[in-house]
């Protein structure tokens, strides 16, 4: 247990080297990840890049950016679902893999390890990590599901998406492609956690049991939970749990990786490693180490 202990006060050069050391020699490692990752993969919600995208929509409706823009109240579902195949285009079918993910597959490919994320622009099957090792908790940009939850099925919605961004104008998109439960006739939604009708279906059930298997089976070994752009949202989902198992756990050692968010609660600070900095430059480095 001591080698997993830290001094404090180090450089971030010193902080680098010491991530490293504790990659190359967890027996297990966590993955955490935030929208912080996807931010510094690029992928941002505001700016220049929603500007360029939303332009018109921007102008009709004064949106501030993709954010906000998800809540705003469309009047109708054609108008609804024109900015939404945009920002589903966008985020999950028009975007490159991203090179902070890239880098950070390379340094944990050799390793056992488990990815939990609250992302839900599918980066990290983009990227290559194992789909059976991922537990996505609050679902899919490319999938949508019965907005009142009538039954638990999810359903792939890249081809529609496409049609929705072709045929579209003046910000609205044809009444023929509007998407309708074929089950119940009511309207569909993304398949994202928003309110009490999230739509967990056998896959995301799945993917839980594995990610708890995956724990209850290595508490006991060499673990590093590895958090990577989690900021105060959510913090329930990976900052929380992290923190409990890093406390509880005799053998575990607790990493964050964020700009201007990086800090551990004092009970866990001798376990603990905080890096505040841009995740793409220091995973780049962690990556020619």
């Amino acid at each position: 247990m001591s080698k997993w202990k830290l001094k404090q006060n180090l450089t971030l050069d010193e902080k680098i080297h010491a991530l490293k050391e504790r990659i190359d020699s967890a027996e297990h490692i966590v993955i955490g990840a935030g929208s912080g990752l996807s931010t510094a993969a690029g992928f941002t919600y505001g700016g220049k890049r929603f500007e360029e995208n939303f332009a018109p929509f921007i102008q009709r409706y004064g949106l501030k950016d993709m954010y906000s823009a998800g809540f705003y109240p469309f009047l109708t579902q054609e108008e609804k679902w024109a900015y939404w195949s945009r920002h589903i285009y966008l985020n999950r079918y028009d975007v490159e893999k991203g090179k902070p993910y890239l880098d950070l597959l390379e340094l944990i490919r050799e390793k056992d390890y488990f990815v939990l994320t609250t992302n839900v622009d599918h980066q990290f099957q983009l990227c290559g990590f194992d789909p059976e090792r991922i537990f996505a908790t609050q679902g899919d940009y490319g999938l949508f599901q019965c907005a009142k939850a009538c039954h638990k099925k999810l359903y792939d919605n890249e081809k529609i998406v496409r049609e929705m961004i072709k045929e579209q104008s003046d910000c609205k998109i044809p009444s023929s492609l509007v998407p309708k439960c074929p089950v119940c006739g009511g309207n569909m939604e993304v398949n994202l956690r928003c309110d009490q009708y999230f739509v967990e279906d056998e896959n995301w059930e799945e993917a839980a049991q594995r990610y708890n298997h995956y724990l209850a089976k290595n508490k006991n070994e060499k673990i590093l939970f590895l958090e990577l752009g989690v900021g105060g949202n959510t913090p329930v989902i990976i900052k929380y749990p992290f923190w409990e198992m890093t406390s509880q756990w005799k053998k575990s050692f607790y990493v964050c990786i964020n700009l201007n968010e990086a800090w551990a609660p004092e009970e866990i600070r001798r376990k603990s490693l905080c890096i505040d900095g841009d995740i793409k430059e220091i995973l780049s480095i962690l990556k020619e180490c």
